[in-house]
């Protein structure tokens, strides 16, 4: 199985919800798709707020490893990390505000996409890692948007503390999430509540708030490119290639 992603339209709400069998991690495959979903919810004028969501235990657990282990030169690596820089930016450019619902685990990308998001609600069971320096990585792409997000010194935290899970209380006191919940049940109606409060203001109203909030973002457009070259060389090493297959036992 390599995934899916699904957009559902409920009233002036847009779901977009992904699953993949791995700990919902993200092949470049879903990632695209995760792409189409959300310029495909721009551009509905029956939209006006959007729900990112996903299926099973995990939230997100980043990249996909089985993936990764396959790349074999700079294009193609290059090719991969781009597709968390191309999915990062298709969310910050839009004109609609994007809720993360977030009832599991998040791992490095993942961290990302949550970062990303405009207001990130989660459960307790949400615990937060950063594994990247673990495997001989960094998380170079996602950075600009979980710095933006819980400021310099937390990220250094995280991403220095790469085998540690922190947990979802840490995640709300640094700004990751909004609000934290006790259960799904709990979850579910603080994001559609949170949801339905917002699609019924004025767009003209929301898109500028928006727009506002992520003033001085642009760079990202060759940030992240960049960026993810960097990440793309370090996954090519013995060190890394040789962590990856350690974890996926071969």
């Amino acid at each position: 199985m390599d995934g899916n992603v699904q957009l559902e339209k409920n009233k002036k709400i847009g779901r977009i919800k992904f699953f993949h069998p791995k700990g919902n991690s993200l092949p470049s495959n879903l990632m695209d798709e995760l792409v189409q979903a959300f310029e495909k919810s721009e551009k509905d004028p029956d939209i006006r707020v959007i729900v990112l969501e996903s299926k099973g235990n995990s939230f997100c657990a980043g990249a996909s490893l089985k993936e990764l282990k396959k790349l074999k030169n700079i294009d193609e690596t290059t090719s991969f990390f781009m597709g968390f820089a191309d999915l990062l930016n298709t969310i910050r450019k839009m004109s609609k505000f994007v809720l993360a619902k977030v009832h599991g685990k998040v791992v490095g990308g993942g961290v990302g996409l949550v970062a990303v998001c405009d207001y990130a609600f989660a459960t307790n069971a949400a615990l937060i890692k950063l594994s990247e320096l673990s495997i001989g990585l960094g998380p170079y792409v996602i950075e600009p948007a979980v710095s933006r997000k819980i400021g310099t010194t937390a990220f250094t935290q995280l991403s220095l503390d790469s085998a540690e899970w922190k947990s979802a209380r840490w995640g709300l006191e640094n700004g990751l999430y909004a609000k934290c919940v006790t259960d799904k049940k709990a979850l579910d109606q603080i994001v559609i509540n949170n949801a339905e409060r917002l699609s019924n203001y004025d767009q003209q109203s929301l898109r500028h708030l928006r727009k506002l909030h992520w003033k001085d973002t642009n760079n990202w457009e060759s940030l992240l490119p960049k960026n993810a070259k960097i990440t793309a060389k370090l996954a090519l090493s013995d060190f890394t290639q040789n962590k990856i297959k350690l974890l996926l036992n071969e």
